[in-house]
Parts: C-alpha cells; structure tokens; sequence
C-alpha cells in the first residue's frame, strides 16, 4: 500500500483530509488481521503514518504523490518453471491517461522501487496500464477492457493483438477476455475510463464475480446486459464457458458528484479472508459479503467502509496490491 499525502486527491479540507487518511489505515488494519502489510510513505507523512499505523506495519519512505497503489505499483509474477523466483511487472503508469488533474511521476517509479526492496525480478513493459486495468485467473485468463488498453491517452498505436502479445509475455495470460466498456461513473474527469477492478474478477477459474445495478434509474442499469453478454460468449484459457455470478450493487445511485460506481467486486483477497467494500447499506452489505463467502469458501469475509475511498475516485482493490507467497527451495527441492 501507499500512504496518502496532501494533494488533490486527499481533499482540499482539514476533514477531508482526515477522512482520507482514516479511510486507507482502516483497510491496512483490516489486512493486517490475515497478512503482513507493508506501506510506502511519503518522508513529509512518516510520522503521521507512524501514529496511524502503529508498529505492526512496515514503512518503507519513498517519494510519493498518488497513493493508489494497485495501478502505480508492480503487478507480481510467479515463473511454475522457476518456483523461488519473483517478477514484478513495471507497466508504464502515466496518471490514468495524463489528464491535468493527476500527480503521478512520483509514484510511476513505485514498482522498481518496491521490486529491488523485496528482491523481485523486474518485467519491464512498453505497454502503459495499471494493475486495476487487469483481472487473472491464474491459468492464463486475462480480462481487459476496450477503454483502457486502447485507450488514445495511454496507448495510441495499440491494438489488441498487441496488448495480447504483452500480456502473454508479461503475465503468461494465453487468452484475453475483451469487456467492450466499464461502469458509468469511471468515465468523468477523475475517473479512469473503464477499469476492470470494479466491474469484473474471478474468484476461481471458470467463473466471474459481475457487478449488477438491480435499479433502472441508474444508467448502469443498462451497461451491465451487454458485458453480461459479452462474458457469456467468451471462453477462457481452458475453453470453459463462464460461470457469471452477480454481486448486486447497494441501493444509493447518487453522492454529491452525480452516479456512483459503488461496488462489491473491488475487494481484496487476502490469506483466509476477504476484505469487502462496505457502503453504509446494511441489506446490500450483509447480501454481499453472504455472496462472497460462497465464492470463497473458507475465507472470512471483513467489511471495511469504502465510501471515502469512492469518493476519490476507488476502492479497496485500487489501493491495495497482494505479493504472493514463494515456496522456499532448499538444496533438496522444495519445502
């Protein structure tokens, strides 16, 4: 994770500013209770962060301006042929298309930073994305979405021959599942025109947890039909046709803003748990952490209020990124 710093992003005012930082230290306690958690800072916010945070979560000081540590930093990879080896996939990061808005450059260099802190091998990329912009099954599966690989502001001369070229070579994905669009909200000025991670993963090979607005009102309402169907006609990697699974989103449609993007599917997986998105909506709630218990069978599900988090512009998946565990090689094979 990365700790929030003062910016555009964190809020103009003392509460929001607050407010904000509250928000990302409850998700890193709320991890903390499965897994080790460690989180970059910003040197003018260590000693916030040390307050905040307490002792049992690792700092790490380096330059920061953006906190959305899924998109900035790297994604990890593991080699089946190589079982003691990391890679960390540095995509170029460029602020979510450059807009005016963004403060981005420092937090671009995350990935190499956070790639020599824990040994990693760097997988260096031409393509620009971020780690929201994807979804894996872990057997070659990748999801994607028009509005962001082939993005103009991002990626001008792709095609998707050509993000499928970089993600076999980067992530091993052998099939690409094309999502002609994102959610309604993602495509304002702070948003980031279609990422994934709100709209669709997998929670195990062959099926897909989909976001649903039950509502008419709410223009997502009529979005979601046509990724529905664009996900039935797919196959994945093995040639399975998809199981869809719907996770209904809350019964609030506007904040301040205009629409919101309120959504179940951007959690976080974590050892023996699930950290959900909370919305302050007692029945869609408990309906989606009931939901993701089935799709996760022996993990516990922890609800963390997401709002804030919302409110400038994502979720708990977006400000988090898992390492994965390595198994340990010894003279003697593994253990």
């Amino acid at each position: 994770m990365a700790f929030p710093r003062a910016g555009v992003t964190l809020g103009e005012t003392e509460a929001e500013r607050a407010e904000g930082y509250a928000a990302w230290t409850a998700v890193a306690h709320a991890v903390a209770e499965f897994e080790p958690v460690s989180m970059l800072v910003d040197p003018s916010e260590t000693a916030r962060a040390r307050a905040m945070l307490g002792d049992g979560i690792t700092q790490l000081e380096a330059p920061v301006d953006e906190f959305w540590m899924r998109d900035h930093g790297p994604t990890f990879v593991i080699d089946d042929e190589r079982p003691g080896a990391l890679g960390a996939v540095d995509w170029i990061f460029n602020g979510w298309g450059a807009p005016d808005w963004a403060e981005w450059r420092l937090s671009a260099e995350h990935a190499r930073t956070i790639a020599a802190h824990v040994g990693a091998e760097l997988v260096s990329s031409v393509l620009v994305n971020e780690g929201g912009g994807i979804h894996v099954d872990g057997e070659g599966t990748v999801l994607l979405t028009e509005t962001v690989q082939l993005d103009p502001r991002r990626n001008p001369f792709a095609d998707r021959a050509r993000v499928e070229a970089e993600m076999l070579r980067t992530l091993g994905a052998e099939r690409a599942i094309w999502l002609s669009r994102g959610l309604t909200r993602d495509y304002d000025e702070f948003g980031t025109n279609g990422h994934i991670d709100i709209v669709a993963t997998f929670p195990s090979p062959g099926r897909v947890l989909l976001h649903a607005q039950p509502d008419p009102a709410h223009p997502d309402h009529a979005v979601i039909p046509r990724l529905r169907a664009e996900l039935a006609q797919a196959e994945d990697a093995a040639g399975r046709r998809l199981e869809v699974i719907d996770l209904p989103a809350p019964a609030q449609l506007r904040d301040a803003e205009g629409f919101v993007d309120y959504s179940y599917v951007n959690h976080l997986v974590v050892n023996g748990g699930v950290i959900a998105c909370g919305f302050g909506d007692p029945h869609a709630d408990d309906r989606a952490r009931g939901t993701l218990a089935d799709a996760y069978p022996g993990r516990r599900v922890v609800t963390v209020d997401a709002r804030p988090l919302f409110a400038r512009g994502g979720g708990i998946h977006c400000i988090t990124q898992q390492q994965p565990a390595l198994p340990r090689v010894d003279s003697g094979g593994l253990e």
